[in-house]
């Protein structure tokens, strides 16, 4: 597999290797010991699975404290994924990284503890998976605003109407957050 950084320190692009033929294909998703060796070594204790249709914009969620690292892909559709930095002291504090995720580039997104996360989905029936190194706290949640200016997130919305839930609604400004560490 190929592991590509981002613009920021954390966030990896995963290119996992696809072996294909006539019949379809097969890659591996997870390898402990793979990923480890690449700077990834986490201990899921969560699978969760969402389907989005078109213009669903889904986070920027985290949880402070009980902090989430996210392993995410795409199985079908389409997403621009996004992590963004809220480790206090970080060079990159409130920076962003974002990266296409679809089931035909079968990418790959390591969001680390210390990230918001959230994606847009850019085709209907997307189905949208995701491994978790601690486990969901409702209790622990926040939304950080998707359309923040401080941030600056240069989401691909163009022609889309954003769908957004009620909580993500109520997003929070990068000031009024609480950061990790």
């Amino acid at each position: 597999m190929k592991v590509l950084p981002t613009e920021i320190d954390g966030p990896l692009v995963i290119e996992p290797q696809v072996f294909g033929d006539d019949r379809g294909f097969f890659l591996e998703s997870w390898n402990a010991q793979r990923f480890a060796d690449c700077g990834i070594d986490a201990s899921f204790v969560q699978d969760n699975h969402s389907r989005s249709q078109k213009g669903v914009l889904r986070g920027l969620h985290f949880q402070n404290p009980g902090p989430q690292g996210k392993l995410v892909r795409v199985v079908n559709g389409a997403v621009f994924d996004v992590a963004v930095d809220l480790r206090r002291g970080s060079a990159t504090f409130g920076k962003w990284a974002g990266v296409e995720l679809s089931a035909g580039n079968k990418r790959m997104f390591w969001v680390p503890q210390g990230f918001a996360h959230g994606f847009l989905t850019l085709e209907d029936e997307t189905d949208f998976l995701y491994k978790c190194d601690a486990p969901y706290a409702p209790e622990s949640e926040h939304s950080l605003a998707w359309d923040d200016p401080s941030v600056g997130i240069d989401w691909p919305v163009d022609g889309l109407e954003v769908q957004l839930s009620a909580k993500d609604q109520q997003g929070r400004t990068l000031s009024e957050v609480e950061p990790f560490g």
